[in-house]
């Protein structure tokens, strides 16, 4: 029976200590998966933002603000790790700046942080835009113009209109005064 016994106690005892390893290895990835899980809030920001907040197991605090459609900058993060902060400024075209400010970048305009990052403006949409506002200024002149001359020919017009009226009654009137002058002159010619 000794024997029995032996083969019964060898299995439990491994079973046993299989069990404790597979507990404790439980444990271990449940403390690991804890320490890497960070909590992670997400609420609506100014000027067409969104802000994604977390901290990690260290303390370690992320803040990303994403703009839906700025023109210059796309996100900011600022990452406060032990009492320093440190921001990041992106652009739409992906370049990533640090940024060393003293205003909230979490609160201010995207074009505020994206002055602050240095990132320039798009020239382009001012060029166009004052390029527009000339044109707009020659059609006005333009239009201007045209009243000056369409005002000028009317009253030109007028004017010869005048005279083609004054004219033609002198012509109509010469013409009655020598008609008359020639019907006399053909009553003295019959008798």
């Amino acid at each position: 029976m000794k024997k029995k016994i032996c083969l019964f106690t060898i299995p439990l005892i491994a079973a046993l200590g299989i069990g404790c390893s597979s507990t404790a290895n439980e444990t271990v990835n449940a403390n690991a998966n804890t320490a890497t899980t960070a909590q992670a809030t997400t609420s609506p920001g100014p000027d067409n933002s969104e802000i994604a907040t977390s901290v990690d197991a260290s303390g370690t605090r992320t803040e990303t603000r994403t703009f839906r459609d700025n023109p210059r900058v796309s996100k900011v993060v600022v990452t406060t790790r032990n009492g320093a902060r440190t921001v990041k400024v992106t652009s739409r075209s992906g370049e990533e700046r640090v940024v060393d400010t003293t205003e909230n970048v979490l609160e201010a305009t995207g074009e505020k942080v994206a002055d602050a990052a240095g990132f320039v403006a798009d020239k382009s949409k001012d060029v166009a835009s004052e390029t527009g506002d000339k044109a707009e200024d020659v059609k006005d002149k333009t239009v201007s113009i045209s009243k000056d001359v369409a005002g000028k020919t009317v009253e030109g017009a007028k004017k010869v209109g005048d005279k083609s009226v004054e004219g033609a009654k002198k012509v109509g009137d010469k013409t009655v005064s020598g008609a008359k002058k020639v019907g006399s002159a053909v009553k003295k010619v019959i008798p």
